[in-house]
């Protein structure tokens, strides 16, 4: 009887330790796993480059928008190094603040590093825009957006940029307070709207700068998509502008004269007609609403801080007003407006232009991400996160720019030594619209110096964001005549 339990119970106990065998092998195996990883994670962790990742989701989000941006990079600069982490705008991220470590994410080792956004905005821009990708389909595309902005194009349209400007200032005359910000982005809007559809005033554009103006709005809001918030407006627009560019894009095709005259869209068409990249509609659409934004918002600001700049240094504003009133002469004595040639001899100006773009450093920094684990100078940048070069913190190096902190266009003089001076980034995400803005700003300059002069209102110095560093309240500004000041 006592045999036969015995044999009852190692038949019955046989699976169950077999059973529990497995289940212990396999808990072992499970924590062996998360203590490999855990082991790994911690030894990636080592590899981190130094910083801090600030308060947990919103990092150091808040530091970044109410420091001026010079104390935030630069005090972590100071106490880590050239290259450290952080966390803004919900993403932990490398930041970069060495020219030779910019060039490696954004010449050398670029395919390591792609450019991204935050989703909401590729929504709201498209996400076939140049600005989203890299490879093969970013390259075509690029090429086709160069030749639309080369100088053998763009000095073709000097006269309408100036016929903007010579329509534009007189409004400024009679406003006892004007916003700078807020009216140098109506300029540079038209300015863009030109550059994206060429010259040939459509009934559709005046729908789709209203809706494109509603986009904008709602662009830098919070990506909250209920009925109401700017968001909700924003996305239920660019459904709108989808249809209205997708009716002038058919338009376009069956007009020949519009498709050599057209800005970048002609371009797009011809490029589409001849089945040189197979381009869609909504590549088309994306592609020209991503080009009015670029060439909107930082081309304005640039030109908010030209006047502050000028304000803030008479000596050079002198210097620029005499060498555009020498321009001035010129053209009256052969009864003419502007060229391009003409602008090609504002040296002047020029520098400060330059000058302007570094001192300001309007883009403080580009987003990239690691699209795998990637060893740099020494760390590890795990695959996802963004990795950021610092424009800001090289063009205000005193290694490469002696005295950064003073605005002083003689510096430009000299070239700048390479990957030192990327007001327009770099590498192959380098800004293709580049010429165009500078050419704007020449434009604006030589009418504005040499028919007005402009005083600040109110004694507030500072900057803010909006969503980039300008000055504050935009730079309210009262204007007069020359022959009135």
């Amino acid at each position: 009887m006592q045999s036969l339990y015995l044999s009852s119970l190692f038949t019955f106990e046989q699976p169950f330790l077999i059973i529990l065998t497995l289940l212990v092998s396999c808990v072992l195996l499970v924590l062996l796993f998360f203590v490999q990883q855990w082991g790994h994670q911690s030894n990636r962790r080592s590899q981190l480059p130094p910083g801090s990742m600030g308060w947990p989701y919103i990092g150091e989000t808040l530091k970044l928008y109410t420091e001026h941006p010079n104390t935030f990079f630069f005090t972590r600069k100071k106490r880590y190094g050239d290259v450290f982490k952080s966390h803004i705008l919900g993403c932990p991220c490398v930041m970069i603040s060495s020219p030779e470590a910019a060039k490696n994410v954004l010449v050398n080792q670029a395919h390591l590093f792609k450019p991204t956004y935050p989703p909401s905005k590729e929504k709201m821009i498209g996400p076939q825009a140049l600005f989203f990708h890299q490879g093969d389909y970013h390259f075509k595309l690029k090429k086709l957006i160069q030749s639309s902005f080369s100088p053998s194009v763009i000095r073709g349209s000097v006269s309408s940029i100036e016929e903007i400007v010579l329509n534009f200032l007189p409004n400024w005359e009679t406003n006892t307070r004007i916003c700078t910000l807020q009216e140098m982005k109506k300029y540079a809007f038209e300015v863009a709207m030109i550059s994206a559809f060429g010259n040939n005033p459509e009934p559709e554009m005046e729908g789709i700068k209203h809706l494109y103006r509603i986009l904008e709005e709602g662009y830098n809001s919070m990506p909250i998509d209920f009925p109401g918030t700017p968001f909700n407006k924003a996305m239920k627009a660019r459904k709108l502008l989808n249809g209205s560019l997708s009716r002038l894009i058919e338009k376009r095709r069956g007009n020949r004269k519009l498709h050599n005259d057209g800005g970048l869209l002609g371009v797009l068409l011809r490029a589409q007609e001849q089945k040189l990249d197979n381009l869609s509609d909504s590549q088309i659409s994306d592609n020209i609403i991503g080009v009015i934004f670029a060439a909107h918002d930082t081309t304005a600001t640039a030109l908010t801080w030209l006047l502050k700049y000028l304000l803030d240094n008479p000596h050079v504003l002198q210097a620029v007003t005499r060498e555009q009133e020498g321009i001035q002469c010129k053209l009256a004595g052969e009864n003419r407006g502007l060229t391009w040639d003409d602008t090609r001899q504002m040296f002047v100006t020029t520098r400060v232009i330059q000058e302007t773009l570094r001192t300001a450093s309007i883009l403080s920094f580009t987003f990239r991400e690691a699209v795998e684990d990637v060893e740099f100078e020494g760390y590890i940048i795990p695959k996802g996160w963004k990795v950021l070069p610092l424009f800001r913190n090289i063009h205000h190096s005193s290694d490469f720019f002696p005295q950064p902190e003073k605005f002083d266009p003689s510096r430009f003089k000299v070239p700048p030594r390479p990957h030192t001076y990327m007001p327009f980034g770099n590498g192959l995400h380098s800004c293709p619209g580049s010429e165009l803005a500078k050419l704007e700003m020449l434009i604006f300059l030589h009418h504005f110096t040499t028919t007005y002069r402009w005083k600040v209102i109110g004694e507030e110095d500072g900057i803010e964001y909006g969503p980039f560093p300008v000055p504050k309240g935009g730079l309210p500004i009262q204007v007069r005549p020359r022959n009135k000041a």
